[in-house]
């Protein structure tokens, strides 16, 4: 047995868990068979991230088989294989009444603000647990949090077939955009500084890929919708200066979006937004979009195989940790095998 915590900024423990609690009403045991490492668990190692308290069990990608279950559980039953959506909400307050609970006021993200899923076996509310076709890799179905990202950034600015977006970082959140996107049938847009990236945005069905150290993205979408340029553009890199940019080359009644969410200030003009009547719009998680993503992959209309760049036992954590910031550009997405 194996769980992996931050205990505290810059040190990852490995550690032998206590046998797990029974679950209790509501609830269901996990045995976790993969489990995948996101930007968000880079940022508690670094201490960066400001939702976490430490020490923390990390991990809120990750899928498994349910070993037990509590009372009162209907819909799951022992041997199904299921998906964590990682969003905790209360169901009460004003965004959970109108149907945004990944922004609930009393949100808990499992793997941030409780104890994730970076362990052989973890007890989760029922109500977090997908259900996925048994016959889906267990890799796969772990990549079903990633693309619901993806979904809800794009469902948040209405993407559609009449879309041009641009799509500003292509690592695994630029990745799974723009899958997303190419599945809604529009036409895609993505820049990044590293060719090697960029060579996989197109192999991911990119349009067009611009490597933006070398020509200006401005000048070369400046064409794009009649003259108008794109009409969604989604920052997926994170960097507070690409905001200004994204406002100046979206067209009029463009739609922006946000998935970073750094606290240093940007420069934004009023002007553009206005004259524009642009929409702006952040994205956090996701808003129970991982059933939709589930029956994507389970559909084929995903290729998710392809995202899957190294996978490392648990217990050899510390060498994946080391492997994504010492060479980024040969990883998508890593992943960690438990059970084997």
């Amino acid at each position: 047995m194996v769980a992996i915590a931050v205990k505290t900024p810059g040190v990852l423990d490995l550690f032998d868990p206590p046998a797990g609690a029974t679950p209790g009403p509501g609830e269901v045991r996990l045995s976790v068979k993969r489990a995948g490492i996101c930007g968000s668990d880079i940022h508690i190692f670094h201490g960066s991230n400001p939702f976490a308290k430490y020490p923390r069990i990390i991990g809120h990608e990750f899928a498994g088989r349910v070993t037990e279950v509590g009372p009162g559980v209907t819909g799951i039953s022992v041997g199904d294989q299921v998906v964590a959506d990682p969003v905790v909400s209360c169901g009460v307050c004003y965004p959970c009444r109108i149907g945004r609970s990944n922004v609930c006021g009393n949100l808990q993200v499992i793997g941030v603000h409780r104890d994730g899923g970076f362990r052989d076996e973890v007890v989760l509310p029922s109500e977090n647990c997908v259900k996925a076709p048994s016959e889906l890799p267990a890799g796969v179905a772990a990549l079903a949090e990633p693309f619901a990202v993806a979904a809800n950034v794009l469902a948040r600015t209405g993407v559609s077939a009449e879309d041009v977006v641009m799509i500003y970082g292509a690592g695994t959140v630029g990745l799974t955009v723009l899958q997303v996107a190419k599945l809604h049938g529009a036409r895609v847009i993505i820049s990044d500084i590293d060719d090697s990236r960029l060579q996989r945005a197109r192999s991911f069905g990119a349009d067009a890929t611009l490597n933006s150290k070398r020509e200006s993205v401005p000048e070369a979408v400046a064409s794009e919708n009649d003259g108008l340029g794109p009409t969604v553009v989604i920052d997926g890199a994170g960097l507070p200066a690409l905001l200004e940019e994204a406002c100046r080359i979206a067209s009029p009644a463009g739609r922006i979006g946000l998935l970073g969410f750094s606290p240093a200030p940007c420069n934004v003009s009023q002007q553009e937004i206005v004259k524009k009547e642009l929409t702006l719009v952040g994205s956090r998680l996701n808003r129970r979009f991982i059933p939709q993503v589930v029956r994507w992959l389970a559909e084929g209309r995903l290729r998710p195989e392809a995202m899957i760049t190294q996978v490392f036992p648990a217990s050899q954590a510390r060498a994946a940790f080391e492997l994504i910031e010492s060479d980024p550009s040969s990883t998508i997405k890593v992943q960690l095998a438990f059970g084997e």
